[in-house]
């Protein structure tokens, strides 16, 4: 609303020829079209989308098999989780719950994630109890191979910041595969099967 009215008070002394309009009018007519144009910009900025039915696809219970690439060539290392999917905030997110077992012991993350309508971009958080850092990610979703690509972002192994890539991969209606790749490494570190809990 101040805005609005700080730029009534710019026009009107930039403008002379505006001046058969009062000051009192101007200051009225301004803020109100500010208004109106940034409530609009604001209920775009919220409304869900057809992005948003990929989130809903999601929702459900999933069980999943983890694998662990320790190294190119060598058999990974198996282990079983399950993974709870809910839509929260008017179904504009879905929050993920995630428990299993890493290295022998137990394990348990939790991801947002949502579409945001000004990025055009698919974002999402990821806290687990390996750690405490926060993961973010940002990426895309490609209909025609049904495939998501994301960029992930948080702190390494070693402490320093880090990248990964992910792509997710949806074979049909109630499997998706999730495979992570270390920055610039075309071999997978990790994969997730996901099977819909019917």
């Amino acid at each position: 609303m101040k805005t609005g009215i700080w730029i009534a008070a710019v026009l009107v002394a930039a403008a002379p020829a505006l001046a058969a309009e009062t000051a009192a009018d101007k200051g009225k007519a301004a803020p109100a079209a500010v208004e109106k144009k940034d409530a609009a910009h604001e209920m775009a900025a919220v409304k869900p989308g057809p992005e948003h039915k990929l989130l809903a696809d999601a929702v459900g219970t999933w069980d999943a098999t983890v694998e662990m690439m320790a190294a190119p060539g060598a058999p990974p290392s198996s282990s079983k989780a399950v993974e709870t999917v809910k839509p929260i905030g008017n179904g504009l997110w879905i929050a993920g719950d995630f428990k299993g077992e890493m290295m022998g012991q137990p394990f348990e993350g939790h991801s947002v994630s949502g579409y945001d309508n000004v990025k055009k971009k698919y974002v999402g958080t990821w806290v687990d109890s390996m750690t405490t850092s926060l993961m973010t990610s940002e990426g895309t979703y490609d209909a025609a191979k049904k495939t998501a690509t994301d960029v992930l972002q948080g702190t390494g192994m070693d402490g320093k910041p880090a990248k990964w890539k992910a792509v997710t991969e949806w074979k049909d209606a109630d499997t998706r595969v999730f495979t992570m790749y270390d920055e610039g490494k075309d071999q997978p570190s990790m994969r997730i099967t996901y099977k819909r809990r019917k």
